[in-house]
């Protein structure tokens, strides 16, 4: 989908995604101090308003600014700050060594434009920053629940640590699949994520 057609999918609803925050984004920033945070492909920045009421000072990207229009609303709404940029976050370079953590949920792109937001996620990272992805997994096509339906979009946390591995001043500390329950109209099922999460071990000069 382009981003004129994420434009009218977040036109049609309220909110396409719940107000909650993502559960595995709750559970692996709960051990988190307070800091700056830079969610990527925010959407209607669901994460991103949670982090704020939470002592953080968010900021969320995302190219549909039907999707920010709908974030800042939700933000004034529940009394916090949230700064919005619209841009193509495969494009998209963030200020370098800022952010105390770095977050990029359900962002399912080809692998080409995966290595490109890998790498502004990772620069943009402060010492001892945290990024956090969490993502609809591969096997989700064969074993779980929704999600896209194209295995060119779908990676592996083992892929995606490997990805990771390669800029050198980063510590793995999760690459894992993890169940997340569903409810539909037959019933309760279950879909197939992942979660990974790594923290900068210094601060180094950003990726020519």
């Amino acid at each position: 989908m382009d981003r004129s057609d994420w434009d009218a999918r977040y036109a049609a609803s309220d909110l396409v995604w719940s107000a909650e925050p993502n559960r595995f984004v709750e559970a692996e920033t709960a051990d988190l101090p307070p800091g700056r945070a830079l969610d990527l492909a925010a959407g209607e920045a669901r994460n991103a308003i949670w982090l704020a009421e939470n002592g953080w000072t968010a900021t969320a990207v995302d190219f549909s600014r039907v999707a920010l229009q709908k974030a800042a609303h939700l933000a004034a709404a529940r009394g916090v700050a949230l700064e919005v940029v619209e841009a193509d976050v495969t494009t998209y370079e963030p200020e370098p060594a800022a952010y105390d953590l770095v977050l990029v949920a359900y962002l399912q792109t080809p692998a080409r434009d995966r290595t490109a937001w890998l790498g502004h996620a990772v620069d943009a990272l402060a010492r001892g920053g945290t990024l956090l992805i969490v993502a609809h997994d591969r096997s989700n096509l064969d074993g779980g629940h929704g999600g896209p339906q194209d295995a060119a979009v779908l990676a592996t946390p083992e892929e995606i640590a490997d990805e990771l591995a390669a800029f050198g001043d980063l510590e793995l500390e999760k690459a894992a699949l993890v169940d997340r329950p569903v409810e539909t109209s037959d019933g309760p099922r279950v879909a197939i994520d992942h979660v990974v999460r790594a923290h900068r071990l210094a601060r180094t000069a950003p990726r020519e």
